[in-house]
């Protein structure tokens, strides 16, 4: 058994942010029908290098991309410009649970597939959109990608070093969590489904996900009144809380309370710091940031990563290796929790794929599917789930609707 057995979910998504969401959705069980565009598909299924597996279309292979968030779905060619292409979409909306999209605010209603199309076709169904900037607002008709939203939803701004240039993060971490508070959402919608009997609209935007991101950095600001700036590696709000260089490379450490600040002072042997005033509680310390890091630096350069790292482990204060994604791939925390899943691909054979960050006693998550092939089961859902015949998919074939 897995929680979300028996909920059928209509993914016209592409990119990352719908993708990942549907992705999280077919992980927990859900039936994952994922319509692509025929010949082309999911533009990520290009964005490479690297590839795996033999070429297809245009495409040298799968992307690595394009299989980091298509696990646990089916895959099924529609032309959705085409009249057959809209009708297909109806009938699937009507024995879908939930339908996401990440269209351009209006396109899908041209093609008679807008939410206020479909809900009257299926009242009971879940209609989740996720898009640049959500269903209102002055820029709702704009396009948002991840690194557009990281800048213009002021996570740029606090990102990087003091006195670099604005960075993004090295992931597209608008998409992901864009994608994780849609399926959150949807999970909402379903349970109120179960009170209501109704359906109902769910309206996610980058820009909204990135400004909720914010969080404390956030209320800061909301509550303080004082613009934030870019700390590097520093929190904002504690001191030390920061990476810090030894003799032989970079660690980090995370000091939260008085109690911990007692205990580093006491495991550097530097009660002159325990003692001084200026570092006398955290809020001194913040005050007080560049000079106690800069003692703090001067001490840590005596001795190398291992060993510090060993003390401070002993002393039992947060802190941690800045490893590379070798290094964590390798890292015998991950080899224990399973965050690395081998899944058999059509083309590639057994790829790698990260672990499920959700744990269940009972109902795990599972790798039911591996990421599809292009429309490898556009003739399994139209006869199986619609009763199409074998004839009726060749005539649709035939005119360019799948």
């Amino acid at each position: 058994m897995q929680p979300l057995q028996n909920i059928r979910i209509l993914d016209i998504t592409r990119a990352l942010a719908g993708p990942y969401c549907t992705m999280m959705l077919g992980d927990l069980g859900a039936d994952v029908i994922k319509v692509e565009r025929p010949g082309v598909g999911d533009e990520t299924r290009g964005w490479g290098p690297p590839f795996v597996g033999e070429p297809y279309g245009n495409y040298p292979g799968e992307s690595a991309y394009f299989i980091a968030a298509n696990r646990n779905k089916r895959s099924l060619t529609v032309n959705i410009q085409s009249k057959e292409g809209q009708e297909i979409n109806r009938k699937l909306t009507g024995v879908s649970d939930v339908l996401v999209e990440n269209y351009r605010k209006g396109d899908l209603d041209k093609l008679g597939l807008g939410y206020n199309d479909l809900r009257g076709l299926n009242p009971k169904l879940i209609y989740c959109s996720v898009s640049g900037y959500g269903r209102t607002g002055p820029y709702a008709d704009r396009p948002g990608y991840d690194a557009v939203i990281q800048g213009e939803g002021g996570l740029m701004s606090i990102t990087g070093p003091v006195d670099g240039p604005p960075s993004r993060v090295g992931i597209p971490i608008t998409d992901i969590t864009s994608g994780m508070f849609a399926a959150t959402a949807i999970l909402a919608a379903l349970r109120a489904r179960d009170i209501t009997g109704e359906g109902q609209l769910v309206d996610i935007s980058l820009f909204d996900s990135c400004m909720a991101l914010l969080t404390n950095v956030a209320s800061n600001y909301l509550v303080g009144g004082q613009p934030p700036r870019r700390l590097g590696n520093a929190h904002p709000n504690l001191v030390p809380y920061d990476s810090f260089r030894a003799r032989d490379g970079w660690f980090i450490l995370g000091v939260a309370n008085e109690k911990q600040w007692g205990l580093l002072c006491d495991m550097l042997d530097r009660p002159d710091l325990k003692a001084d005033e200026r570092f006398a509680s955290n809020g001194k310390r913040v005050t007080n940031r560049a000079a106690l890091v800069e003692e703090l630096h001067k001490t840590f350069a005596r001795k190398n990563v291992d060993d510090w790292l060993a003390d401070l482990v002993k002393a039992g204060l947060p802190c941690g290796r800045i490893n590379s994604i070798p290094d964590v791939f390798a890292h015998p925390q991950s080899q224990a929790r399973e965050m690395i899943l081998e899944t058999d691909h059509a083309s590639a054979g057994t790829v790698r794929v990260p672990g499920f960050p959700y744990k269940f006693s009972h109902t795990p998550a599972e790798i039911q599917k591996p990421p599809p092939m292009l429309g490898q089961h556009t003739e399994e859902v139209l006869m199986g789930l619609l009763g199409y015949s074998s004839e009726g998919v060749e005539e649709l074939r035939g005119e360019g609707a799948i």
